[in-house]
């Protein structure tokens, strides 16, 4: 069975949590999403990466659901969510992923 990249694993926690909070109205169930797939690609990043990269990573995530907020203000919820993913997934694939 082929491994899913930790890049894909992070980019759709972003975009899976958020989709769950809101088809389902529940931002706990959401958080739920986003946990776990931020600890499934924590995980992977600490095996291909090391621990520094992983923490790095692990904050840029963090950080990325954090500032999803304020940005969808300016351009709007799922285009942010997107752009997020896509910043996280970007930086997994260059410091965890390629090496693999």
């Amino acid at each position: 069975m082929a491994k899913v990249p930790s890049s894909v694993i992070a980019a759709s926690g972003l975009v899976g949590g958020y989709g769950v909070a809101r088809w389902t109205k529940k931002r706990q169930l959401g958080g739920v999403v986003l946990a776990v797939a931020g600890a499934a690609a924590a995980q992977r990043w600490h095996k291909e990466a090391g621990p520094k990269a992983a923490g790095a990573l692990g904050a840029a995530y963090v950080a990325a659901f954090a500032g999803s907020h304020p940005l969808a203000k300016k351009i709007g919820a799922w285009p942010s969510v997107f752009g997020v993913a896509g910043a996280v997934a970007l930086a997994s694939w260059a410091i965890a992923d390629r090496r693999a």
